[in-house]
């Protein structure tokens, strides 16, 4: 799949820029692409939408959302992973990759979604703007550091996909 090493770039990269400080610099210096690629292969085959949007022909960020994978406020739906590399950020990318993402997951049947977002970062506050409510919680791992994980949740996906659009990056 040709998309694979794409997303795995701009998940390695969105990671060490928005993470940095916030979780173990070791951990991030062993984030490989090859390696994330691999995973991105087996998550494209799976029944997970993932959704790519590109900026003058290359990849700038991507969204992947399914299945909820924890019960939370009657969500039946999660958006796993949103990342965009830094110079995508704050153009209205990522809420056209959020809305849709939403009018996929709203075609398949789903009418609600939860996020997972480390409470400390600083991007949180996009979820919040875009109609998602502070859900809960918990205490996670990333390399050998325990941090703290904030749940968002959107009840009607279809006001979610429904939002007002900005930017000017291609959804695929």
């Amino acid at each position: 799949m040709e998309d694979t090493g794409a997303i795995a770039h701009v998940h390695v990269e969105s990671w060490k820029t928005t993470y940095a400080g916030l979780v173990p610099d070791a951990y991030l210096a062993g984030l490989d692409e090859v390696l994330r690629a691999k995973l991105w292969h087996e998550l494209l085959a799976s029944d997970a939408v993932v959704l790519i949007a590109e900026s003058d022909g290359v990849a700038a960020g991507f969204a992947h959302g399914g299945v909820n994978r924890e019960s939370l406020e009657n969500c039946d739906a999660e958006l796993y992973s949103i990342y965009l590399l830094k110079e995508s950020q704050r153009r209205g990318t990522g809420t056209a990759l959020l809305q849709a993402l939403a009018a996929a997951l709203v075609e398949r049947g789903f009418r609600g979604m939860a996020v997972w977002v480390l409470e400390r970062n600083p991007a949180r506050n996009f979820y919040a703007k875009t109609g998602a409510h502070l859900a809960t919680s918990k205490v996670i791992d990333i390399g050998g550091a325990k941090l703290m994980e904030a749940a968002y949740v959107w009840r009607d996906l279809k006001s979610l996909a429904k939002l007002p659009r900005a930017g000017s990056a291609e959804i695929n």
